[in-house]
């Protein structure tokens, strides 16, 4: 009992110790502009067989862990994205995410079949787990650049919506042979699970807000545990009823995300703390199942798989979905957009997670898969992160002006019928120097004190606000989204800022 108590202390000061470095090096890699997840699995590689000698070479329990770790993930992007910032993006994104994914694993298995020469079943699986864009890579690089709203939302909403269809794939063709299922059988399938878990999410979501919005919890605290049991409500239903978990856990945490519901903003703080937990653990768990001394040999075909997804594939995957787009009257979108969306196709720990799945399965050459991706993911993670910056104000789409959303803090005042908003105002905003009068906000709100360099007075109408100030502001219910679309306005486009919500148009 003692050298069982001592074995569990011993995981929990290191597991404690990993946290806080990885914690620690986030500015790092926010330094550097690489995702962080390069660093965690570093940490992997080094405690496991090549470095301390920690053994991990189980592909099912990483499946299983990987799986439930990419839902946290997926519910807290869910949580924190901007439904009117993505709004307009959601067409384009849908279409990448479905006829964008086809299009990718056709190319990238044609490609490595010819060039590789390896069968088309391994091929098809490796141009399916390479499909999918990963939330936690771009949103930790996006979320910081200043683009455009409808470019940077198509980029957060595919990589939202794309896991599902890639999962779908990469189990379906894990699990059964090219001469067993056909390819209306295998997209029927596909179909079927997708519309279960959209069913599930939506009923789930709605639902979910509904009953929180009217239950007094007796903690502020349990709003946030609340919220995230009610996406894996949804994830578990929609998996029970043979439907895209992933895609069911998506839309309830958008619908919850955006919902106006008690302490939203300390949901949201705790499912990013939840998120980055899970993160940690998935990277450096798939740096143990990682084998070094076999990486050597893996580091020419997956150069040459990564290759024909960067140039190749995922190019092409957005031309043929912007056409699409297009022809179905749902935007243009510019060659110059294009170029970017086909180099922010991040991938990261998701690719590494699906290739866990036929690992599992025990398909033929699996193993190699994994070892390739593994590369795939480490290089051209390197190529892209860094220079997303410099591509995006080489091909003029930076917008420097742009400032990133406000944070906002709603503290429900039931018996008045309003909240109190806190606004923090980030550098580069367009807030800065507007007069408070210029503002215009309805006739229901008010600007009631404001927070600077650690000291707070109460405004007049001619005070100018500041970068980094805090503004606390007193709204009734009714007009609450009116004063929030008013205040990201101003701050995206001025004092001048028309009625058009996050955009702040003229």
């Amino acid at each position: 009992m003692r050298g069982g108590q001592m074995t569990l202390d011993v995981w929990l000061l290191l597991g404690a110790v990993i946290v806080i470095a990885a914690i620690a090096s986030v500015r790092i890699a926010h330094r550097t502009g690489l995702p962080s997840l390069l660093v965690y699995l570093g940490f992997g590689l080094v405690l496991g067989e090549a470095g301390f000698g920690i053994p991990f070479d189980n592909p099912q329990l990483a499946q299983q862990i990987g799986l439930t770790a990419l839902a946290v993930i997926l519910a807290e992007g869910g949580l924190t994205t901007n439904w009117p910032h993505v709004r307009r993006s959601v067409p384009l994104a849908l279409i990448l995410a479905t006829v964008g994914v086809a299009v990718s694993v056709a190319v990238v298995a044609l490609g490595v079949q010819a060039i590789l020469g390896i069968d088309q079943t391994t091929a098809l699986i490796l141009g399916a787990v390479l499909a999918s864009t990963d939330a936690a890579a771009v949103f930790s690089v996006l979320r910081r650049l200043p683009l455009p709203p409808r470019l940077a939302g198509v980029l957060e909403a595919e990589s939202g919506f794309n896991d599902a269809p890639t999962v779908i794939a990469v189990v379906l063709l894990s699990g059964a042979s090219t001469s067993s299922a056909s390819v209306g059988t295998f997209l029927l399938e596909t179909s079927v699970e997708l519309i279960i878990g959209a069913a599930v999410g939506l009923a789930v979501g709605p639902a979910g807000a509904y009953t929180l919005r009217r239950v007094a919890l007796p903690a502020s605290g349990l709003y946030p545990l609340a919220v995230l049991s009610l996406t894996f409500v949804s994830y578990g239903g929609a998996v029970l009823l043979h439907g895209s978990g992933f895609l069911a856990v998506y839309l309830t945490a958008l619908i919850l995300g955006n919902s106006r519901l008690p302490h939203r903003a300390a949901t949201r703080g705790f499912a990013e703390g939840a998120a980055w937990l899970a993160q940690i653990g998935l990277f450096v768990m798939l740096g143990l199942l990682a084998s070094p001394n076999e990486m050597p040999s893996a580091i020419v075909p997956g150069l040459i798989a990564g290759t024909v997804l960067v140039l190749l594939a995922r190019p092409l995957s957005v031309v043929v979905s912007s056409l699409l787009a297009r022809g179905l009257r749902m935007g243009r979108v510019s060659w110059r957009e294009q170029a970017f969306l086909s180099w922010a196709g991040l991938r990261g720990a998701i690719p590494i997670v699906l290739a866990t799945i036929p690992w599992a399965s025990n398909v033929t050459g699996s193993k190699e898969i994994f070892n390739e991706v593994f590369v795939i993911v480490i290089v051209f993670t390197l190529l892209q992160g860094p220079t997303l910056p410099f591509v995006a104000r080489l091909l003029g789409v930076a917008a420097p002006g742009e400032a990133h959303d406000l944070e906002v803090e709603a503290a429900p005042l039931e018996e008045l019928k309003a909240d109190l908003l806190q606004v923090k105002v980030p550098s580069g905003s367009r807030l800065h120097g507007v007069e408070i009068f210029e503002l215009r906000l309805p006739a229901g709100a008010q600007v009631t004190l404001i927070v600077r360099d650690g000291k707070s007075f109460v405004p007049t109408g001619s005070t100018r606000i500041r970068a980094d100030d805090q503004l606390l502001l007193v709204t009734t219910a009714s007009c609450r989204d009116q004063v929030e679309r008013r205040l990201r306005a101003v701050s995206r486009s001025g004092k001048l800022a028309g009625w058009y919500g996050e955009r702040g148009l003229e």
